[in-house]
């Protein structure tokens, strides 16, 4: 596979079923083209404000088979998994952070920050392209730039 392909895969499938989830009546969360060891994985995640149900990722899933067989985005074999983002979900697109201001968030650090810890817990304030502004647990505000983070989850445990 080409490098840079799983990027035009994302945006082709994106284009193809957000309107397909968005007439059932759910979000479309985010789109996820990886290998994990020898497989390709295509995760379409979808969300509504009551939960996410094996039902509705049943209906998607049957849903969006043919028309992905139809574009045919991806050369050989994959793992269609449709699912729900969790409650700890990872806030990716603007959109996330937009709907989460004011939400207690988890973030993982790539590399320690000056105090030794790779993990923060605080109150999402503010956000921009490139960075994420928190009020730590004791108070504080500290900015930290998306690209040395591992992820930016919600804090299911105080949501």
């Amino acid at each position: 596979m080409p490098k840079g392909k799983s990027k035009n895969t994302v945006a082709e499938v994106t284009e193809l079923v957000q309107p397909i989830i968005e007439e059932m009546g759910l979000e479309l969360w985010n789109v996820q083209y990886l290998k994990e060891g020898a497989m390709w994985y295509l995760r379409i995640f979808i969300d509504k404000d009551s939960g996410v149900s094996i039902d509705d990722c049943e209906r998607v899933t049957r849903a969006i088979d043919a028309p992905l067989d139809e574009l045919d985005p991806i050369e050989g074999n994959y793992t269609l998994e449709v699912s729900s983002p969790g409650v700890e979900r990872e806030l990716i697109l603007d959109r996330h952070f937009d709907s989460f201001l004011g939400a207690p968030v988890m973030v993982r650090l790539i590399r320690p920050d000056e105090n030794g810890g790779k993990e923060l817990k605080g109150t999402l304030i503010a956000h921009d392209k490139e960075t994420v502004e928190l009020t730590l647990e004791d108070g504080a505000e500290i900015v930290i730039k998306k690209k040395d983070t591992v992820y930016i989850k919600l804090d299911d445990f105080n949501v």
